[in-house]
């Protein structure tokens, strides 16, 4: 933004409070931050003399023009700033990186007859909810065992009070038959006795599980006096799954409430955060979350900006969050948790007793997790990293960042394919994937076809680059490699080579040489073939490589071949034009398919006339009857 004068900007700035937007050069948001006063925060960053991070000081250096926000309260300004955060992912905020909905157990008190239900979302209703949960197992092994116990339906049929459905008469599902449901839809159980029935429900979702336990004890006793064994096998097995439930749920806390805690551990790169979730006074699960590139930040910072982060993106807050250290701004992130909660939320510290020890363990589950994440991240530098600097000394280069590879697809010289792959730090960038179908080849010939999409596509490399492409959709095309992998020998990169020189190009070529049986022994480069350590790591990533240039032009090729059969049949049948045409290919994936389904499912999938369907099912099985 050529005409942005920061001096003139920052005169203009309200004390209000509100939210403010830092931008690059390239118009990307880099930062997003709150004030309490617009004037005064902004105008810090530019002001001399103010101490700033090393962090920070990078960001201002690269700030080419701000925008503003103007909220009524700091509690605006902060929802705001959360959900800009969420949007954009700006470069210097501290950002969570975690994408989770955790599962609940909903039971759907606004209905005459209440179901259990497993969700990841809680809304505004008249239904309850249990969670969050961390295993989804966990919660659907926990319905099932409620709908057994306690015999609830598990249909979305709209039941009435009086057991009839709001649309048409019905009979009793599967679960009716075999002891699983009450059938309200038949009238076979009162609105009042079906309450009943949920209300243990709810007691047993509560933690009340002896109640349950004794009364199924009771149950298989009187079957076994019976001699009733196989009714006393059924009630033994619900005993030892209530118990199962149970012993999941670990006592902690003996105040039966919901609460949250949070503990952090961090080294001089990146922190990790370690929740403890306490429901109902019991431990349900825990989960940790990474943040990076904080060695500038406090501990305060971090745990502030995980608390905004975090809960403004789960639909449940607990009534007390324990944190390791006192934040900034407690007072107004208080405000806005107890809004989204719908009562008070506190942010307490601990400093001794069963409180302080929980905080304790979580921050040790933090550490345990950190030092496992970096031995994790060291063995996956030393799969692509590592293997990226093996390269480079075998092939004696500097500084490879992004290699690019190619290869050739066709069955009987239909449907010429070629593949582009893009390998960046050793990691597959697929963005930057392309394919391409020969234009100007046909018959099985790799070598014209392998000349024909390099020449394409650094061509439209230089194109771009000259009308100053970069950022565009085309980025993979302007960006040149600085390794161009041939998945052959010595012809593909005498190819490349030649490609390249016609272009005026530099890049090195490298070929990657197979032996008798079609194996990777060694990689050609300037007329050398050069031995590689079959177990290194750089020999694995140019397999990778290799590989992942072969399926994506294999994939490419199938399809086209399948798109082509299709295309020929349908061709001949007399009433399908090129958009009824265009309908059957998205509606059915090969002509196989097309030939299994019946008439009405051809019109119905194809949203076609049912006239032009049946005619279409006659040819094609006609067809198939003269061969």
């Amino acid at each position: 933004m050529s005409d942005f004068n920061i001096e003139e900007e920052l005169k203009k700035l309200p004390g209000s409070p509100g939210v403010y937007i830092m931008h690059d050069a390239k118009d990307t948001i880099i930062y997003v931050g709150k004030a309490v006063s617009l004037k005064n925060r902004v105008r810090s960053y530019f002001r001399a003399g103010v101490p700033h991070t090393a962090k920070i000081n990078k960001m201002i250096s690269l700030i080419d023009h701000f925008e503003y926000i103007v909220t009524d309260s700091e509690l605006e300004a902060l929802v705001l700033e959360n959900n800009l955060i969420k949007e954009n992912s700006p470069k210097y905020n501290t950002l969570l990186k975690d994408d989770k909905t955790y599962p609940y157990i909903k039971v759907t008190m606004g209905e005459d007859y209440p179901r259990i239900l497993f969700c990841r979302q809680m809304k505004k209703d008249k239904s309850r909810y249990f969670g969050p949960y961390t295993s989804a197992q966990s919660v659907k092994e926990t319905i099932d065992l409620m709908n057994k116990l306690y015999r609830l339906r598990t249909c979305n049929r709209q039941i009435s009070a009086s057991g009839e459905e709001s649309k048409k008469e019905s009979r009793p599902c599967l679960n009716y038959h075999i002891g699983q449901c009450m059938a309200p839809c038949k009238g076979n159980i009162s609105v009042e006795e079906y309450r009943e029935n949920v209300n243990k429900a709810l007691d047993f979702l509560n933690g009340n599980y002896k109640e349950i336990l004794n009364s199924l004890e009771t149950q298989m006793n009187d079957a076994s006096e019976r001699l009733d064994f196989e009714e006393a096998a059924r009630i033994r097995e619900l005993y030892y799954s209530v118990k199962s439930v149970a012993q999941k749920q670990k006592i902690t806390d003996y105040e039966g409430e919901d609460k949250d805690y949070i503990g952090l551990a961090r080294n001089d790169k990146d922190a990790v955060v370690q929740v403890f979730f306490i429901r109902q006074g019991k431990l349900i699960g825990r989960e940790h979350f990474l943040l990076k590139d904080v060695a500038e930040d406090t501990q305060k910072e971090l745990l502030a900006s995980f608390v905004k982060q975090f809960y403004a993106g789960t639909p449940y807050v607990p009534s007390e969050v324990f944190l390791t250290e006192e934040i900034e701004e407690k007072d107004v992130i208080e405000e806005w948790l107890g809004k989204k909660r719908g009562r008070k939320v506190s942010l307490l510290t601990p400093k001794k007793g069963q409180k302080e020890k929980l905080l304790e363990l979580a921050s040790k589950n933090a550490a345990l997790v950190l030092a496992q994440d970096a031995e994790k991240i060291k063995r996956e530098e030393a799969k692509t990293i590592g293997a990226v600097h093996q390269i480079e000394e075998l092939l004696g280069l500097p500084n490879i960042v992004r290699m690019e590879a190619f290869d050739i697809s066709n069955t009987s010289g239909f449907a010429n394919v070629a593949s582009m792959v893009v390998f960046e730090n050793g990691k597959p960038k697929k963005s930057d994937y392309r394919k391409f179908k020969m234009k100007t080849v046909t018959g099985p010939d790799d070598y014209a076809c392998m000349r024909e999409a390099l020449t394409r596509r650094f061509e439209h490399g230089l194109a771009l680059s000259d009308k100053n492409g970069e950022n565009s959709k085309e980025d993979s095309f302007v960006k040149f490699p600085d390794l161009l992998l041939m998945d052959g020998g010595r012809g593909q990169v005498n190819i490349a080579e030649e490609v390249l020189s016609e272009l005026g190009i530099r890049l090195p070529v490298c070929g990657m040489v197979k032996d008798d049986h079609h194996r990777t022994r060694g990689i050609y480069f300037r007329n050398v073939e050069l031995p590689i350590d079959t177990h290194s790591e750089g020999f694995k990533l140019i397999t990778r490589v290799q590989d992942e240039a072969h399926r994506f032009a294999i994939e490419y090729q199938r399809s086209l071949r399948t798109k082509a059969q299709v295309h020929s049949v349908l061709d001949e049948i007399p009433g399908v034009g090129p958009s009824r045409r265009r309908a059957l290919m998205k509606a059915f994936s090969s002509i196989e398919e097309l030939k299994e389904a019946d008439a009405q499912t051809i019109g119905e999938r194809a949203e076609i006339p049912q006239n032009v369907a049946d005619g279409i099912y006659q040819f094609l099985h006609q067809n198939e009857n003269q061969q």
